[in-house]
């Protein structure tokens, strides 16, 4: 069942961190330890505390390791409390890199994306040069590389978003050098028999950070919402873990590709008058809607690993009183209404 409201910080990481039945079947199907590299990030710690559930519901007993910088110590308390081992050091330290234990399971999730315009080259080194080092070091592993529907590039908001045989169409060095990493998976997968899947993520969102919450804070600041982006897909974070962990007995080759997305194509317009209907306030607007966005059609992965458990109804009402009440947010606006791929 799931909670009316959310109040509190640990309410929200435990129902993020709950696994889905597709997820603790996974784990029981593929045995060995779990190795999250880039796990620091906004998604990684609920891949993390949810892998340590799905593995315990699963009965089978692994060793699962979250690697980043974790530049704040403190935060991997909260992971080791949940059962996380935790590994802090650079990624892009080929020393580094080889220290790390042996896993049969590696999921990927470093990469950069804010920031990236102006650091053009620290950008491809993260996010094609990094995937080679971790390739050639877990060449004996199953791999589940993060990618992005950004590297779709924009589509008519009534094609129900790219599918994954589309052709790729990035727009700008970000969308380029994720279309990069995906190449250099598919490389190392086919040279050294290295079963893989790329998950294309659009959007994930929490009650601390996301497109909703970019879209509740603006209306709760009174600020104008810009319409230019006029489309979105979203998908409770707890859903798109559970996908992103029920993938792994799927690792093929060539890599498989699964988008990771909601089951709906969200007018912004229409969401904000939901959720300023829910805050007992009024929407305001600028810009004009494009009939094109960045849309994944992610109906084929809902079919192979279940429907969302989380709706967009109760995503609004919970995004709506948790930002109304004035809750915890992780200060990073998404910039979903980038078309130009500059972030």
């Amino acid at each position: 069942m799931l909670p009316e409201t959310l109040r509190t910080v640990d309410e929200l990481e435990e129902l993020l961190s709950r696994p889905s039945e597709q997820a603790v079947r996974a784990f029981a199907a593929v045995p060995g330890d779990v190795l999250i590299l880039g796990a620091g990030g906004k998604m990684g710690p609920t891949l993390a505390r949810m892998a340590v559930r799905a593995s315990e519901a699963a009965g089978t007993g692994r060793r699962v390791v979250a690697v980043s910088r974790f530049g704040d110590p403190a935060s991997r308390e909260p992971l080791e409390a949940c059962g996380v081992e935790t590994i802090a050091g650079d990624l892009l330290d080929p020393a580094f890199v080889a220290s790390l234990p042996e896993a049969p399971n590696v999921v990927f999730m470093a990469g950069m994306k804010f920031g990236s315009t102006g650091a053009e080259a620290t950008t491809w080194a993260m996010n094609t040069h990094l995937p080679a080092l971790v390739c050639q070091r877990f060449s004996h592993s199953r791999l589940v590389a993060f990618s992005t529907g950004n590297v779709y590039g924009l589509v008519p908001r009534d094609s129900g978003g790219s599918a994954e045989a589309d052709a790729a169409n990035p727009v700008g060095e970000y969308a380029m050098s994720c279309l990069g990493r995906e190449r250099i998976v598919q490389y190392f997968s086919e040279r050294d028999q290295v079963p893989a899947v790329l998950i294309r993520l659009n959007y994930a969102t929490e009650l601390r950070y996301g497109v909703l919450v970019d879209l509740a804070k603006k209306i709760a600041d009174g600020e104008p919402v810009d319409l230019t982006m006029g489309y979105v897909n979203v998908i409770w974070q707890g859903d798109a873990s559970a996908l992103t962990l029920s993938t792994l007995p799927d690792c093929g080759l060539p890599p498989t590709i699964v988008n990771v997305a909601g089951p709906d194509v969200l007018h912004v317009r229409n969401v904000c008058e939901r959720l300023a209907e829910r805050m007992g306030t009024v929407a305001r607007f600028v810009g004009e809607e494009s009939d094109r966005a960045l849309l994944n059609d992610g109906r084929r992965a809902h079919a192979r690993y279940g429907e969302p458990a989380v709706s967009i109804e109760r995503l609004l009402d919970w995004t709506a009183d948790w930002v109304q009440r004035g809750g915890p947010t992780l200060g990073k606006p998404t910039r979903f209404e980038s078309r130009d791929g500059k972030f």
